[in-house]
């Protein structure tokens, strides 16, 4: 099968979206598929690389207006790509248009990872548009079954949809080493437990109530890793709440290094507080890891993911005291971090592999077209 995957960005661009899609650009290539992945370039110009057998096409990059990358050139890739299944990765609206203009796939799948909710001005520009994109659209993947009830766009057209849930490699981050025990001891200082947070370092990631939460946390260190726009502001937040000193800020660090760090840490907290947080594939690595979760209810796929009570706890957004009363609990409770962490690292495995999320994609490629309207 020949499967063309449409996005703004493609590695080594690291992101949710673009870390899956390469993780199922690769598992796809890897069953003797045709798979390539048309994005926008990082360096202005346009070329191809071969990357783990995925055949990978950056279009030369114009300007980016909303968060939203203009290329020129990859409307005349698009054209050019006779794929038998395209597959696009919404929100991008300069993709979908291109493709809705003039794409040649025989189907068109649209995984539909977040609402558009930051740029609110761009999105009611696009709704027309967009409905239109989905109506093309013979089946819409949805990553969990809370996004459907929740957004008020899938709602619309959840008879097209299927739910297919992001998944993982659980056994990267299933074994513990020594650089692990290295990086702990390293990490710890003083502080008896670790908090982790890992993500892009934006608005909606509510580490400032992370922050808020720590300075009653004595006992708490909390390690950042990821960089952002921002980064800086949260770092002097953390200076002036009192616990810069407890805070690591690492930045960026590689996949090879990652699993090191859900190991040296107690607990991991996804303290989102909007939309724009859809799934939060960092919740699977952590439970792949043995770690308990804390993450906020948003009506998205966090809460799909993380089931309170059993492999974590879920609090209220932008609520820095919730925060706080389920992070004491955990840190004060080594039994219960444990027996969460091993019921969160039995449901990655059981639900959330990558291979399991491959199958079900390709499923959802050889469904039979059925004619939609929105509801």
């Amino acid at each position: 099968m020949r499967i063309l995957h449409v996005y703004k960005d493609y590695a080594p661009v690291h992101g949710g979206i673009e870390n899956h899609i390469k993780a199922l650009a690769e598992a796809q290539a890897a069953r003797a598929h045709a798979v390539s992945v048309l994005v926008t370039s990082l360096d202005g110009t346009s070329h191809v690389e071969t990357i783990n057998g995925v055949r990978v096409i950056y279009a030369a990059r114009l300007a980016t207006l909303a968060s939203t990358p203009i290329s020129l050139a990859l409307p005349s890739f698009l054209r050019r790509e006779a794929a038998d299944v395209v597959h696009l990765h919404f929100p991008y609206p300069w993709g979908e248009i291109a493709n809705l203009v003039g794409g040649r796939g025989r189907r068109v799948i649209l995984t539909y990872h977040s609402d558009i909710v930051r740029q609110r001005y761009l999105g009611a520009a696009y709704a027309p548009l967009m409905q239109r994109v989905l109506a093309r659209a013979d089946t819409i993947i949805a990553t969990s079954p809370n996004y459907i009830a929740s957004s008020t766009v899938l709602s619309r057209w959840q008879r097209k949809c299927v739910v297919v849930p992001l998944g993982i490699d659980p056994r990267r981050f299933a074994l513990a080493d020594g650089a692990a025990a290295a990086l702990r001891a390293r990490l710890i200082g003083r502080s008896s437990c670790v908090a982790l947070f890992v993500g892009k370092l934006r608005h909606y990631k509510g580490l400032g109530f992370l922050l808020e939460a720590l300075a009653n946390l004595p006992e708490l260190k909390l390690v950042v890793v990821g960089s952002g726009p921002m980064e800086d502001e949260w770092k002097r937040y953390a200076g002036s709440a009192g616990v810069a000193a407890r805070v690591s800020f690492v930045g960026e660090v590689t996949d090879a290094e990652l699993p090191a760090y859900y190991a040296a840490s107690d607990v991991v907290v996804l303290p989102s507080t909007h939309r724009s947080e859809a799934f939060g594939t960092v919740q699977l690595e952590a439970m792949a890891a043995g770690k308990p979760v804390v993450c906020t209810e948003l009506g998205t796929g966090t809460t799909f993911v993380n089931i309170d009570g059993v492999t974590g706890f879920i609090v209220a957004p932008r609520d820095a005291a919730a925060l706080t009363a389920a992070l004491e609990r955990l840190l004060n409770d080594a039994a219960l971090r444990a027996r969460m962490g091993a019921a969160g690292q039995a449901r990655v495995v059981e639900q959330f592999g990558v291979g399991k999320m491959t199958d079900r994609v390709l499923a959802a490629y050889q469904q039979t077209p059925q004619q939609y309207s929105a509801g």
